[in-house]
This record gives structure tokens, C-alpha cells and sequence, in this order.
């Protein structure tokens, strides 16, 4: 059978056509009951598009910021279920609730120098980070910050502060906490572009298992290998996440630590 379109028939939408991101997949699963009433109840009041993104924004980031054990990517619905997350899960439900609200969304993936983890992850080489791009005002807008809520955001901020440190526990010290829905926002405070600590840009995906299955990735990485490595560390970085809400740890860093600038 030929590849070919049908005579007459429109091209497909490049890939930063809207229309190209508004689809179901594994991950983002759409029909899933649950998750159109949550996103109906989310934008029903809402009078543009504008508002309708910002509220789906802050349902997602006032989900408690978590490192989870789990040997497969999270479905919108189970993230959903579960009412916290990492950074991909997170993404995925954000991403699912904004086009079920018929709202074009996609991941943008970018690998950050293992430095912007430092207090969270020991020994980290580098680690990938999904922004979420929304269309917006005809163009595409993304921003980090609904990784963290606001709770994680200030704890973490004051103990950056605390430790005279720049970069740590997944942003910057003068990171953007909130995004307005129009302009790019970033925990580490600069445009992925422009951002030191960006090592590669991955490009955009619909959602985890697409960039899992992407050249960028395998390229880089073993899956499996992967998935290992983050459940080996997830725990430490689980205690590491309740004791910076709590308030526990060090005043200051081991000597060698300290930044000088």
C-alpha cells in the first residue's frame, strides 16, 4: 500500500503546527472519564483560553513535587490518582488536562548539568527535564515551574540562600516560581537558550514514552539501565525532598562546597 496522500487531500501539520498536538496517546489518555471531568470542572467558568491554561497550570503545580519508585512512565489518570509526582509525571497530566480542554500542548525535553540537582541527587553527570509548551496568542509559550509547588519552591529557595549556593535542588537561586500563562517562565531563571546549565535540547514530544523511544534519547541512555538508576535513587532523593520541607539539614556546606562567587 502506497504512503502517498490521497489526491486533493491537505498535507499533515508540520511539527509546530497546533493541530499536530491535540491527540490521544498511551500516556495521555484522554477518554479517560475522570480526567475530562477534571478538566471540564477546571475550565468551565473560564472566559478565554488564557484562563483556561492558568487553571489547569495551578491545579498541576500545586500537586506536591515527589520522587516516586515506578519501573514504567505514569499514565495522566494514575498521576491523577496519585495527587503528586516528578517532573514527567507532572508534565503528562498537565499536558493531558489542557488538551482535553482542547488546548494544543507538547513537551519540549532539554538535559540539564547535573549541578542544578546538587542537595537532591548525589553524583549527577546531567539529567533531562520536560518543559511544557502551550499555544498561546498564536505562538508557542513554555515554562518549567509547574515542576514544583509553591511550598518546595520557597524551601528550596531558602536553603539555596542558606547555603550560599547558586544552582541546587532543581533551580535556580532567582528562578521564576509562577508563570502568566503569555510569557516563557523557568526555575532557573533564564530561557533554556540562554540557560548555562542546559547541555542539549531534545525537542518535542507528545509525551515520556515518545521521547523514551527517540533517537536524542537512546542515543544517550539504556531504557532499562535508566529506570534502574532512578529507582536506586529515588529514595535518597524522596528523604532529601521531606527534609527541605521540613526545614532539616545543614546551615552550611562542607568548606569544599561553598561557591566563592
Amino acid at each position: 500500500m502506497s504512503d502517498l496522500p490521497e489526491p486533493g487531500a491537505p498535507p499533515p501539520p508540520g511539527p509546530d503546527d497546533p493541530r499536530r498536538w491535540l491527540g490521544a496517546t498511551a500516556l495521555l489518555d484522554l477518554e479517560d472519564p475522570r480526567l475530562r471531568v477534571r478538566a471540564r470542572s477546571l475550565t468551565q467558568l473560564c472566559k478565554t483560553e488564557r484562563e483556561k491554561v492558568l487553571s489547569v497550570y495551578a491545579f498541576v503545580k500545586r500537586l506536591p513535587f515527589t520522587k516516586p519508585l515506578k519501573l514504567q512512565p505514569r499514565t495522566a489518570r494514575q498521576v491523577l490518582d496519585a495527587g503528586r509526582g516528578d517532573s514527567p509525571d507532572k508534565a503528562t497530566l498537565l499536558v493531558a488536562l489542557l488538551r482535553s480542554a482542547g488546548i494544543p500542548a507538547r513537551l519540549h525535553w532539554y538535559e540539564f548539568n547535573g549541578e542544578v540537582m546538587r542537595g537532591l541527587v548525589p553524583s549527577l553527570s546531567s539529567g533531562g527535564r520536560p518543559a511544557v509548551e502551550v499555544w498561546a496568542q498564536g505562538r508557542w509559550v513554555g515554562t518549567d515551574t509547574y515542576i514544583f509547588d509553591a511550598a518546595y519552591m520557597a524551601a528550596a529557595r531558602q536553603r539555596l540562600k542558606d547555603l550560599g549556593w547558586t544552582w541546587g535542588y532543581g533551580i535556580h537561586r532567582e528562578g521564576h516560581a509562577i508563570w502568566n500563562g503569555l510569557d516563557g517562565a523557568w526555575v532557573g531563571g533564564s530561557p533554556p537558550a540562554e540557560d548555562p546549565m542546559v547541555l542539549e535540547d531534545h525537542g518535542c514530544y507528545d509525551d515520556v514514552l515518545a521521547f523514551s523511544a527517540s533517537e536524542a534519547y537512546r542515543k544517550r541512555r539504556r531504557p532499562l539501565t535508566r529506570s534502574l538508576h532512578w529507582n536506586m535513587v529515588a529514595p535518597l532523593m524522596e528523604r532529601a525532598i521531606r527534609e527541605l520541607r521540613a526545614g532539616d539539614g545543614p546551615a552550611s556546606p562542607p568548606q569544599a562546597e561553598r561557591e566563592t562567587s
